[in-house]
C-alpha cells in the first residue's frame, strides 16, 4: 500500500504543478521562491505526469510480472479501450482550449506503448535510453523538413486536425507533447513500475541514478550552451501551457513540444523547461524518479505525514476527474490563464485547495473519482476477449 500511496502522492503533485501552469502568474511576474515554483512546475510537472501514465500502465498490465494468457489479451484490451476513449476525450476538450490539452496524447501514448508491456524492466529502461539519445535529433530533422505547407496538405486529409485543430501530425511529432520524444518519459515510467518501490535497496539506487541523470543532463548542456541553457520560454513573458493557449497545429514553438522550426542546431545542447532536446528528457526523467522515489519513501516511513496528506492523496487517485475539471472550472469561474495578465497567485491556491477538499470528501464515499469511474466502466468489454 505505501508503494502505491506514494504514487498517487507523485500524481497529486504533478496535477498541482499543471495548476500552476495553466493558472498561476507567468515566470516573468514572479520573484524568489515563487520563480522555483513556476520554473520547476513549467519544465516537469507534465513530464511527471506522463511517466505516471507508463506506471500506470503496468498496473493494468501486471506490475511485477506481465500477466500472459487471457489475462494478458484482456489487460491489452483494456488499455487499447482506454487509449481510445483518452483520445477521444482529448480531442473534445481540444476543441475549446487548443493543443495544451495532454489527454488526447495520452491516448497516442498508450497505443504505441502496447507492444512493450510485457518486457522486463532492464529491457524498457534501454529502450527509454535509447529514445532519449535518437528522437529528439530525429525530430529536429524531420521538422525541419515540413514546411508550413507540407503541413497544411497533410492536415487537410486529416479528421482528428478539422476536428480539434490537433491531428496526427501534431500528436506524433509538431504538438505540445509529440509522442515521438515524449515516448522516452512513458517507457521510462513502465520501468519503474517493473522495479519493487518497496525495497529500500530499490529506492536507493534510484535516487541516486536519478540525481545522477540530472546532475548530468543539466550540468553537460550549461558546460556546452552556456549561462542560458536552462531558459524557460516563460522568461520572455509567455506560458507554457496555460489554457487557452492556440493549439499546437497553428505554429509550434521549441517549448512544448519539442518541434524545432528555424532553430538553429545548437538549440539541441540546451535543456529549458519542454525543450525537448536529449538533455531535458535526460534531465527531467531523473527529475521524476527523484520525485517518485521521495514520495514513496515518505510515504512508508513518515506514518502521521501519510495520514496528514489523506486528502492530497485522494487527488492523486482521480488525476483525470481533477485534471479536467480544473479546466472547465476555469471556463465558468472566468479565471485568467496563466499569461502576461495573470499577476496573483490566489487563483491558483483556491483551485487547489478546491481540488483537495473535493477529492478529499469524494474518497470518503466512493473508490474512484467521477471520471475514473466512467473510464474503468468503459473498459469491461474487455473481459469478454477470449
Amino acid at each position: 500500500m505505501g508503494r502505491l500511496v506514494g504514487v498517487d502522492l507523485a500524481r497529486a503533485l504533478a496535477v498541482f504543478g499543471m495548476y500552476v501552469v495553466h493558472i498561476g502568474p507567468p515566470l516573468s511576474a514572479t520573484s524568489g521562491v515563487g520563480s522555483w515554483i513556476r520554473y520547476i512546475s513549467d519544465g516537469h510537472s507534465s513530464v511527471l505526469f506522463a511517466t505516471l501514465a507508463g506506471f500506470s500502465l503496468m498496473l493494468l498490465a501486471g506490475r511485477r510480472e506481465p500477466k500472459t494468457g487471457l489475462a494478458g489479451r484482456q489487460a491489452t484490451a483494456r488499455i487499447a479501450i482506454r487509449a481510445v476513449v483518452l483520445l477521444a476525450l482529448g480531442t473534445a476538450m481540444a476543441t475549446e482550449y487548443g493543443g495544451v490539452i495532454i489527454l488526447g496524447f495520452y491516448g497516442v501514448y498508450f497505443l504505441l506503448a502496447l507492444p512493450l508491456v510485457r518486457l522486463r524492466a532492464r529491457t524498457l529502461a534501454i529502450i527509454a535510453a535509447a529514445f532519449a539519445l535518437v528522437t529528439p535529433q530525429l525530430a529536429f530533422a524531420l521538422t525541419s523538413l515540413l514546411s508550413e505547407s507540407v503541413q497544411q496538405s497533410i492536415n487537410a486529409y486529416d479528421p482528428l486536425h478539422r476536428l480539434s485543430g490537433v491531428g496526427v501530425l501534431d500528436l506524433l511529432l509538431t504538438g505540445f507533447y509529440p509522442a515521438l520524444t515524449w515516448m522516452s518519459f512513458v517507457i521510462a515510467g513502465m520501468a519503474l513500475g517493473r522495479l519493487d518501490l518497496n525495497s529500500t535497496t530499490v529506492q536507493k539506487r534510484l535516487a541516486a541514478f536519478g540525481a545522477a541523470l540530472t546532475a548530468a543532463a543539466y550540468g553537460m548542456s550549461l558546460l556546452l550552451a552556456g549561462k542560458d541553457a536552462l531558459r524557460s520560454m516563460a522568461e520572455d513573458g509567455s506560458s507554457s501551457g496555460g489554457s487557452g493557449s492556440s493549439p499546437s497545429g497553428s505554429g509550434p514553438m521549441p517549448v512544448d513540444g519539442g518541434s524545432f522550426p528555424d532553430m538553429p542546431a545548437s538549440h539541441l545542447l540546451m535543456a529549458g523547461p519542454h525543450s525537448g532536446t536529449t538533455f531535458d528528457i535526460i534531465g527531467s526523467v531523473g527529475v521524476a524518479i527523484l520525485v517518485i522515489v521521495g514520495a514513496t519513501v515518505a510515504m512508508d516511513r513518515l506514518p502521521r505525514l501519510r495520514r496528514l496528506a489523506k486528502p492530497v492523496i485522494a487527488v492523486g487517485t482521480m488525476s483525470l476527474t481533477a485534471y479536467v475539471g480544473h479546466f472547465l472550472a476555469q471556463s465558468a469561474l472566468s479565471v485568467p490563464a496563466g499569461t502576461s495578465t495573470q499577476q496573483s497567485w490566489l487563483p491558483l491556491l483556491m483551485f487547489i485547495l478546491g481540488a483537495t477538499l473535493f477529492a478529499g470528501v469524494w474518497s470518503r464515499f466512493f473508490r474512484r473519482g467521477p471520471l475514473e469511474y466512467l473510464l474503468n466502466a468503459a473498459t469491461k468489454p474487455a473481459k469478454r476477449v477470449r
